[in-house]
């Protein structure tokens, strides 16, 4: 049915804005007065609204670290007959932009385009999907990831590793 014409304005969210509004004035002087009196340790400390976390400090997966140290980095001005632009992003390429070459299909892209690629978990190329690691490296970067995660130690002589699966 609608609300009727003469309720246009609803009275209670404007109360209790205007009573948190004062609130949080109240509670900015009294922070201030502690302030100023030399009383802040007493306060506890303001929580900072969540940020999202750079890159670098992410953790990121084991499989995803591993396949970083598999691929090769090189500047873009050492490349022969590169192509113009990044299918992630879509910038082109300058002299001295890292760049990662994919070694099985050899597309190339911006270092950290492919990195954040990879921090989604993604394990093909971004383009024709292809496996980042080729087939005959397939199972050392297993045994690599296998002893990485930790669980060997854990299962001893049941591992894949120790059983030479």
């Amino acid at each position: 049915m609608g609300f009727p014409v003469g309720y246009t304005d609803l009275f209670l969210p404007k109360l209790l804005v205007h009573v948190l509004t004062i609130l949080g004035f109240i509670r900015k002087f009294i922070c201030t007065l502690f302030t100023v009196l030399g009383l802040g340790d007493f306060l506890e400390p303001e929580m900072p609204f969540p940020t999202r976390p750079e890159s670098h400090s992410e953790l990121h997966s084991v499989s995803a670290t591993l396949i970083r140290e598999l691929l090769p980095v090189v500047k873009f001005s050492e490349l022969v007959d590169p192509p113009e632009s990044c299918a992630v992003c879509l910038y082109e390429f300058d002299g001295d932009d890292e760049i990662r070459r994919l070694t099985n299909c050899r597309h190339i892209f911006h270092r950290s385009c492919l990195d954040r690629w990879m921090d989604h978990d993604q394990k093909t190329c971004p383009l024709c999907r292809t496996p980042f690691i080729p087939d005959d490296m397939q199972d050392s970067f297993n045994e690599r990831l296998w002893l990485a995660s930790g669980i060997s130690d854990f299962y001893g002589e049941y591992s894949p590793v120790a059983a030479g699966l």
